[in-house]
């Protein structure tokens, strides 16, 4: 398996180069040549396999730089009942006929980053020990994954974290678990600014390849393809959960800000999972809802990005909507990668100088109705009325991201297929939401009582990706 540019312009690469390296040389992002499609043969004898097992048989596919037995070790020891709570790693609750969530929040930082960021913390020890390389990692949070990536990398030997964050713009709970880290390979940045200035920092430092290479900096953002084909992994137990043959089809539907999440469940649905429809739920930062309903993608700028109850939604730049923008161009066609590439090249340049581009009246629009794809937006009315139905009828408690998916899921629901809905968090994260809702704090899992009172540390920094840079500088030894 070789790894191409979404932009089309860097040599073809394997999974082991580009797992280190985020952006690729001319700043698009890592795809796989070819996306394997699995027959109902292989399905079947997939349905039945424990969560390791299921993990490796789809990993090794786009893993095959790793022998066999080294990469099978890793899964095995990432994905176990001591991490997760549970063999199951991701169990299925099913609401009522027809409705389920699939539990992707039990592990250690209590949201769905960690499935693949703890796979990303063994993956990346190996990696480095079998190069004799270190790394420093450059990655912005919206709130979750910057938790789940301290938690998988700290103490790891060759690996050092520097987790930008914006500034206010978390919930108490996520602030702590990140500030209150004390590891000496982890430096917490908070940004003045949204996530969206973040984001941008970790890309113009990507982008500049003399200090990337001096300082060996690599990403653990959505846009690492090692986090992407690991959460492949759990749309799969998630259907074989929730049908009883694999002649159903189901939909799917998936809190989205940075189209990460949804994008592992396009990949799944091309690799051949019966997935009639994936349904992407955003909240009042409805960038994407828009494209869907539209063809127009347009982000908004810092100042006009909301700050809302499901914070780590609050998101205008999607950084992997750039990889289905390159399927839905026909990347993965035979001797269309170059094409592809161009075209991806053409749109990012339009959305730099222009602010967005428009797909409804070119041929690509019709691939992007056909992918399956539909979308609604949510609202904090909409997330407290749904964390209160829920309880009151199941005895639920969900967070205010699930809640997004589940409010859009039963807007667009139809009674003959079922709907399974991507859990993000648990609640315990976002106490003042559910206690809105509920007139009461949820329950936090053992350990995580009185987080917000531990010592917290972090720096504050301008949105200047110069000033990051020099902050690395000062704390990485040459």
């Amino acid at each position: 398996m070789k790894y191409l540019s979404t932009r089309g312009g860097a040599e073809p690469r394997s999974f082991s180069d580009i797992l280190l390296e985020g952006l690729m040389p001319d700043g698009g992002l890592a795809v796989p040549e070819t996306v394997p499609r699995f027959m109902k043969v292989k399905l079947d004898a997939l349905r039945d396999l424990a969560y390791p097992q299921l993990a490796f048989e789809i990993i090794r596919l786009y893993v095959d730089d790793i022998p066999a037995q080294d990469l099978k070790a890793l899964i095995e020891k990432t994905y176990t009942q001591d991490v997760f709570g549970t063999a199951e790693i991701t169990p299925v609750t099913k609401l009522e006929p027809g409705f389920a969530l699939l539990g992707c929040s039990n592990g250690p930082t209590l949201a769905f980053k960690d499935i693949a960021m703890q796979f990303l913390g063994h993956l990346f020890e190996y990696v480095l020990t079998k190069q004799g390389r270190s790394l420093n990692i450059l990655g912005a949070t919206s709130g979750d994954t910057g938790s789940s990536a301290e938690y998988a990398m700290k103490g790891r030997a060759n690996i050092r974290v520097f987790m930008l964050s914006p500034h206010g713009r978390m919930s108490p709970f996520q602030q702590a678990q990140m500030y209150s880290l004390d590891d000496p390979n982890i430096f917490n940045i908070a940004i003045r600014g949204v996530f969206d200035d973040c984001q941008d920092i970790v890309k113009a430092v990507s982008n500049d390849a003399r200090f990337k290479g001096e300082y060996r900096i690599g990403a653990v953002n959505s846009i690492n393809w090692g986090r992407i084909v690991a959460q492949v992994v759990y749309y799969f137990k998630g259907y074989f959960a929730l049908s009883s043959s694999n002649d159903e089809m189901i939909d799917v539907v998936v809190p989205s800000g940075n189209f990460g999440n949804i994008y592992a469940g396009y990949l799944a649905k091309r690799m051949g999972l019966p997935i009639r429809r994936l349904i992407l739920a955003t909240n009042e930062n409805d960038v994407l809802h828009e494209f869907f309903e539209t063809g127009c993608y347009r982000p908004r700028k810092s100042d006009e990005t909301h700050a809302t109850s499901s914070p780590s939604m609050d998101i205008s730049k999607a950084s992997n909507f750039e990889r289905f923008i390159w399927h839905v161009c026909g990347g993965n066609e035979e001797n269309g990668a170059r094409k592809a590439g161009d075209r991806v090249a053409s749109l990012w340049r339009e959305l730099e100088h222009f602010g967005g581009f428009d797909l409804s009246e070119d041929a690509e629009w019709s691939e992007v109705r056909d992918s399956g794809f539909l979308s609604g937006a949510s609202s904090h009315s909409a997330r407290v009325y749904t964390i209160k139905s829920v309880f009151e009828k199941f005895g639920v408690v969900i967070d205010p991201h699930t809640a997004d998916g589940v409010s859009v899921g039963r807007q667009l629901r139809e009674d003959e297929v079922p709907m399974l809905c991507i859990e993000t968090a648990l609640p315990a994260k976002f106490e003042a939401t559910v206690k809105e809702a509920l007139g009461r704090a949820p329950t936090r899992p053992a350990g995580y009582e009185d987080i917000e009172q531990l010592p917290q540390s972090f720096t504050v920094l301008d949105a200047d990706a110069g000033e990051v840079m020099d902050f690395i500088r000062d704390h990485v030894p040459q």
